[in-house]
């Protein structure tokens, strides 16, 4: 076998329709596109257009602002996942819990900006963290069960200068 001998199998991609190439191709005259009107023209694009009333999108007030340069990007892991790694002997209760240690127990895939801690599940062992962040209920949970959450500091991120 060849380069130049090589070709798809039979029937392995449509052939496309040709619009518009008489009455016998199904798709004749008005090309599938119906009868008159903006439609049936070349050169359309309608969409959001409210027959030059002021469309939806531009009489609603805009609001709030998400700064997704800046902002950090944690992995939420919940206390009952917590406790099943415990229980199934892949995180060490005595020692500290930190975003690396969760991902070589296999809880996390990865460590993005840091670890924030919620309240699902029950904490049962007496853990202590070191994380970017923890809910208020989640807090309580593990201060109940004898534990202690550190929050860590957010890594500074440089503002970038213009040269």
């Amino acid at each position: 076998m060849k380069l130049n001998e090589i070709r798809d199998n039979d029937n392995a991609s449509k052939t496309r329709r040709r619009v518009g190439r008489g009455i016998g191709s199904s798709k004749g005259k008005t090309g599938g596109r119906g009868v008159k009107g903006q439609k049936s023209r070349s050169g359309v694009a309608i969409n959001g257009f409210e027959g030059g009333q002021m469309p939806i999108y531009m009489r609603l007030p805009k609001r709030g602002f998400s700064n997704v340069k800046f902002s950090l990007k944690l992995n939420i892991v919940s206390i009952g996942r917590i406790e099943e790694a415990v229980a199934a002997k892949k995180l060490d209760p005595k020692k500290t819990i930190t975003a690396q240690s969760l991902v070589e127990a296999g809880v996390l895939r990865r460590a993005k900006d840091g670890v924030r801690v919620l309240s699902d599940g029950d904490a049962k062992s007496k853990l202590a963290f070191e994380v970017a962040g923890a809910s208020k209920a989640a807090i309580k949970k593990v201060e109940k069960a004898g534990g202690s959450i550190k929050i860590l500091a957010p890594a500074v991120v440089e503002a970038p200068t213009e040269n």
